[in-house]
């Protein structure tokens, strides 16, 4: 590694974040520079390697203003061997106390796709040479106007009552279907978006919509419209017979409200929900393998039991 110069940024260094082309460009993320304005990105908790005067190697810890967690590595690109990606890592972690999660993010169906592959082959084993570890994959998935499949008619929607029945329902569901943004929840709020999502989506009560089946509930879902950008944040079921037609539902709730995309995030292991998402529409946009220290625990909020990370 003759040569090689490993550093955090300074203030003003930005354009050598952006001096390395980008890898995946058709990977849709807010911009390094949008970040470093928004806050969430920092020159002290973004890294660099150079090699003869040249970026070959970067790397930015994400942490969005006001967050109570620990930053986590939200962008990593390496256009050199594992090693030096590895070199990177270590530095960066002495700095800021120790590893924690990377989510490395592809476009979809990245397995199938060689010249993803041999992007992406690099950065990840750098990770897993510093100790971490692969502990999940979700896949963000996306409906941007498909016509929405027909529905039985035998399940009925209306708006939850109040904070009360929400919280009731949540209580019954083991493990939601759709969780979008649970990382940023847990990182920002320290809030685990399966267990109290309300302490996360501060909208009305009356957005949610629960699912009946001859006046029983079997399922609710949190469409949330005024978030970054419209998505279904929670949709949780006591049947997993209504999960298609209570997609449909959110859907609609949310087109009927202006969205010409709704975003939903699902673990990749839920076969069964990921080919009912498509089935309403969806299509995969991204995937996001989680890496954790090998020594500790996943957090369930932000990987889903092992399994369940914008």
């Amino acid at each position: 590694m003759t040569n090689l110069v490993i550093r955090p940024l300074v203030a003003g260094e930005e354009h050598l974040f952006d001096s390395m082309p980008d890898p995946l460009p058709q990977l849709r993320k807010v911009g390094y520079a949008d970040g470093i304005t928004g806050g969430g990105y920092r020159p002290e908790t973004t890294w660099i390697a150079l090699r003869s005067g040249r970026v070959v190697a970067r790397a930015a810890w994400l942490l969005p203003p006001g967050a109570v967690g620990a930053p986590w590595l939200e962008w990593f690109d390496l256009a050199a061997e594992p090693e030096v990606g590895a070199a990177l890592l270590r530095a960066a972690h002495e700095a800021l106390g120790g590893p924690g999660l990377y989510f490395a993010a592809m476009p979809a169906h990245w397995r199938r796709r060689p010249e993803v592959l041999a992007v992406m082959e690099a950065p990840m084993a750098a990770a897993r040479l510093v100790g971490l570890v692969e502990q999940g994959e979700r896949l963000r998935c996306s409906w941007t106007g498909t016509p929405l499949p027909a529905t039985s008619g035998r399940y009925a929607f209306r708006p939850a009552a109040d904070p009360t029945e929400i919280n009731a329902l949540v209580a019954r569901i083991a493990e939601p279907d759709v969780l979008t943004g649970v990382e940023i929840a847990l990182a920002v709020s320290g809030v685990d978006l399966a267990t109290d999502p309300l302490a996360w989506l501060r909208g009305p009560a009356g957005d949610w919509r629960i699912a009946l089946d001859d006046g029983v509930p079997v399922g609710l879902v949190g469409p949330a419209g005024d978030a970054c950008y419209p998505l279904i944040a929670y949709l949780g079921l006591l049947d997993e017979a209504v999960r298609s037609e209570l997609l449909v539902e959110a859907v609609r709730v949310l087109a009927a409200g202006g969205a010409r995309e709704v975003i939903a995030d699902v673990d990749a292991h839920r076969v069964a929900v990921l080919a009912e998402l498509e089935r309403t529409g969806f299509r995969q946009l991204r995937s996001r393998v989680v890496f954790a220290p090998a020594t500790d625990t996943p957090p369930e909020q932000a990987v889903a039991a092992a399994d369940r990370l914008g």
